[in-house]
């Protein structure tokens, strides 16, 4: 008989994580936690059988585009993937994006929305592109405050009802560029019947979205971020027809691909301003909050389903007479991956819990400095994190781990787009330093990060807590000498956010490793805590040679 590998198997997506599990035994009240118990176990049982297996089986599946009917009409329509047509329906019943705006769990709803999330996402094939930018959209219309729009689109955004629910689109990125959005092409002129747009959107995410917001300038507006303005589009009018859009192609794209991202064309597409006819940048701000935090928690849960697959296998596959979960070299190195998961998630799920906070009316002025901060570092963090586990991962398969059809080359494809969409590492960095220039705000991180390290008892974390604050000391030294010299902040700040964001990191999951040791919930987080602080949190340069930086670029 030839021999055949067993292949890796999930089990319940929420039985199964230990550390999902101690986080909200230690951040949910004993009866709201006891309440959700039974609806977070129906999703990780969800997304442990019946998604995954349908997302193997589905894999060969992706967006089809087909511009004209037989007769010769245009009809642009994008048939989407059996997986996702399910998707859609689940994440209306189940309140993917609903559960965030029901408040029944208060300043809580975010943990609780995104927990559901976590769950069953990584089994869905991206769909949470379509959810995010659903939930940017829902959160838009209500912060700017536009009645007639809050009206006609919310009711859709939250719906819980598969037959009314709505999806929304975000068209922001343009020939001219992705991050500079000021640079937008895209005008918008009165007509009899309204505002109408014209212009050519390069990048546009779930395109099959009943409705977008989208930026464009008015005719006659100056240029730059404050002459454009927030636009809402319905995609088809009331005879189903696409509203003034042509779809020019689809994306073929190195993951993501069951994401219908298209290039479209908008010739005199009608539209909506939705805060004035300015500021439309300043504007989509609590669009990227959302969003963003939406990115973080994808990161999170990339990294847990690469692992778990991971871990299984490693019990399963024998190689040189013994499990590779049984060799000390295969053991260090999932451990290692482990701890970037673990600092990972808690900076994800820190984003989430401030945002629900801001979004309750509860948050102190510390937690809005804070959120201002964590969203941008949480974002650019756990992107790269992810990027590096999911590569780790493939390779723990061995071959099997480039072989398209284990499903293994996926979750590394998938997760490159986490560094990139939303602002690259770069920009995201950028951002950073323009949080850092609202007064109060860095003193707010270094107090969030003294408050969590001054609850960390244990011997065996006092590592964790002198690597935690050493970097955090050498960040504040840094940027105040920095300030002076605007080419040396620009050229560090990626090193100076990445020291942030792993100092947080660290903080948060020796804080956490701490309750576990009080709590019985084991010394799981604590190792996890002591072999991330071994890997650095301090990455910041104190001598950079611009001059060679310009040589080797």
């Amino acid at each position: 008989m030839g021999f055949f590998q067993e292949p890796p198997v999930l089990g319940n997506q929420y039985d199964d994580d230990a550390l999902l599990q101690s986080y909200l035994a230690r951040t949910l009240p004993e009866d709201l936690r006891r309440a959700l118990t039974d609806e977070f176990r129906e999703l990780g049982d969800l997304g442990g059988n019946h998604f995954y297996q349908f997302q193997l089986r589905d894999r060969l599946n992706e967006p089809e585009l087909t511009q004209w009917d037989a007769w010769g009409n245009r009809i642009d329509h994008i048939e989407v993937s059996p997986l996702w047509k399910e998707a859609e329906a689940l994440s209306a019943r189940r309140g993917l994006v609903a559960t965030a705006y029901e408040q029944k769990s208060a300043e809580l709803s975010r943990v609780h929305q995104f927990t559901l999330n976590y769950l069953v996402q990584a089994s869905l094939d991206v769909y949470s592109c379509p959810l995010a930018m659903t939930d940017g959209a829902a959160r838009s219309l209500l912060m700017l405050g536009n009645p007639a729009l809050i009206e006609r689109a919310l009711p859709h955004l939250t719906s819980r009802d598969p037959a009314t629910a709505w999806t929304s689109g975000q068209w922001m990125t343009e020939r001219t560029g992705g991050s500079d959005v000021g640079l937008t092409q895209t005008v918008a002129r009165q007509s009899p019947e309204g505002w109408r747009l014209y212009g050519t959107k390069w990048f546009t995410s779930a395109t099959t979205a009943q409705m977008a917001l989208t930026l464009a300038r008015p005719e006659g507006n100056g240029p730059g971020g404050k002459g454009l303005a927030i636009f809402y589009v319905e995609t088809r009018d009331a005879a189903g027809k696409l509203n003034g859009i042509q779809i020019n192609r689809l994306k073929d794209k190195l993951g993501t691909r069951k994401v219908p991202t298209a290039e479209l064309t908008l010739d005199g597409t009608l539209a909506i301003p939705v805060a004035g006819l300015t500021d439309g940048i300043k504007n989509m701000a609590w669009m990227l909050n959302v969003t963003r935090t939406w990115n973080a928690m994808g990161a999170a849960w990339s990294m847990r389903r690469a692992l778990a697959l991971a871990r299984d296998y490693a019990k399963r596959r024998v190689q040189f007479g013994a499990p590779l979960s049984e060799k000390p070299l295969h053991v260090d190195t999932l451990a290692g991956l482990e701890a970037e998961f673990q600092a990972g998630f808690m900076l994800s799920f820190r984003a989430v819990e401030l945002l629900g906070r801001m979004e309750a009316k509860v948050a102190t002025e510390q937690d809005l400095l804070l959120q201002r901060l964590v969203t941008p570092l949480a974002k650019l963090t756990t992107g790269r994190q992810a990027v590096h586990v999911t590569s780790e991962v493939s390779e723990a398969f061995g071959g099997a781990g480039y072989v398209e059809d284990t499903g293994v080359p996926r979750l590394q494809a998938d997760s490159q787009v986490l560094s990139i969409w939303e602002g690259t590492t770069n920009v995201l960095s950028l951002d950073t330093l323009r949080a850092l220039a609202k007064e109060g705000t860095l003193e707010a991180f270094f107090h969030e990060v003294e408050g969590r390290l001054a609850r960390v008892k244990d011997a065996g974390l006092r590592p964790c807590v002198d690597a935690a604050n050493n970097a955090m000391e050498h960040a504040r030294a840094w940027v105040m000498g920095a300030m002076g010299n605007p080419a040396t902040l620009e050229a560090g700040a990626r090193r100076f956010s990445l020291t942030l964001g792993r100092t947080l990191e660290l903080a948060l999951l020796s804080d956490h490793a701490q309750w576990c040791l009080e709590n019985g919930h084991g010394p799981r987080s604590k190792a996890a805590a002591r072999r991330f602080a071994q890997h650095g949190v301090d990455l910041i340069r104190d001598e950079m040679d611009l001059d060679d930086a310009r040589l080797l670029s």
